[in-house]
């Protein structure tokens, strides 16, 4: 299979692409190389949520206790909120700087200094780095951060799920999937679960949780099971859901879904934590087949 793979430069925004027979993807420079599009080849429909920096697919983690900052400039609608470098940018619309890119075949390479989500305009003392492949309809990509915090604000040793990574398909892509038995990678039935609703201002009901998805997966598809799935083979379970349920959006608009795989960690000051996950774009049951090939290779 021959792939395509070039730097473009848009109008509206700077941007390393990369194209496969399938699909094409494309990395915002402006926002810290985080993932802005992916499209069927030959398609414009941008399959990624870009409504804020909150939204793309992209890096998140969280370190230390919630602190309120908001003398010096936290947004009241995030605090207290804990340290939390994020790849794209803050809630203020501030973005990530990228540090380097670069095309090694058919891989995209960018670094970035994140920011910290919470803040205005505040770079967290961190480094993100993110390799993204693209074969076919599959998209792997490793992420990487290093932590080199001197604050003495967050303090150290909390564990907090992490999102591994969290990524927003647009909300047309409403019928949730995944596996919940207890014989995985074994074909039995998957049915689609119930989709939760975002419940501004209740952080324990801010995305439906479920902790026990064996697979390691979960997807967003149309009404005809064609969408996006989401393989992270460390995840220790998922927070997925819909903000603004009632409306069919597409890439710019407010209403999106959400999926998250999760990963318990205690980050301290120094830590470098780093995972891979895989994208495919696929009509469900390949979806599922293609994530049991990746996984047969791991073991």
């Amino acid at each position: 299979m021959c792939f395509i793979l070039f730097l473009s430069v848009k109008a509206h925004g700077q941007y390393l692409e990369i194209r496969s027979s399938k699909l094409c993807l494309r990395l915002d420079l402006t926002r810290g190389g985080a993932i802005c599009h992916i499209s069927k080849r030959g398609s414009e429909r941008n399959l990624v949520n870009t409504y804020d920096e909150g939204r793309y697919i992209q890096q998140s983690y969280y370190a230390g206790k919630s602190v309120n900052r908001q003398s010096e400039g936290q947004s009241p609608t995030w605090s207290p909120w804990p340290w939390n470098p994020i790849q794209v940018g803050d809630y203020a619309r501030n973005r990530a700087p990228i540090l380097e890119k670069a095309k090694r075949g058919n891989t995209l390479y960018v670094k970035c200094i994140p920011m910290l989500w919470d803040m205005n305009n505040q770079y967290a003392e961190a480094i993100m780095e993110q390799w993204t492949t693209l074969r076919g309809n599959i998209i792997k990509v490793k992420n990487r951060l290093t932590c080199h915090r001197t604050d003495s604000l967050y303090g150290e040793g909390v564990e907090i799920s992490q999102e591994i990574p969290a990524v927003y398909p647009i909300s047309s892509l409403c019928r949730l999937y995944g596996y919940f038995g207890s014989r995985p990678f074994t074909y039995e039935k998957m049915d689609t679960t119930e989709v939760k609703e975002i419940i501004i201002g209740d952080p324990e009901h801010f995305w439906g949780r479920y902790p026990d998805v064996p697979e390691k997966w979960m997807a967003f598809t149309d009404k005809e099971g064609w969408g996006m799935g989401i393989y992270s083979p460390s995840a220790m379970g998922f927070l997925a859901g819909r903000f603004l349920p009632d409306r069919n959006g597409e890439s710019a608009d407010a209403a999106t879904s959400y999926i998250a795989p999760l990963s318990n960690e205690r980050l301290m000051k120094t830590d470098v934590m780093e995972y891979e996950y895989y994208i495919i774009i696929e009509k469900i049951d390949h979806i599922r087949k293609k994530i049991y090939r990746i996984q047969a290779k791991q073991h």
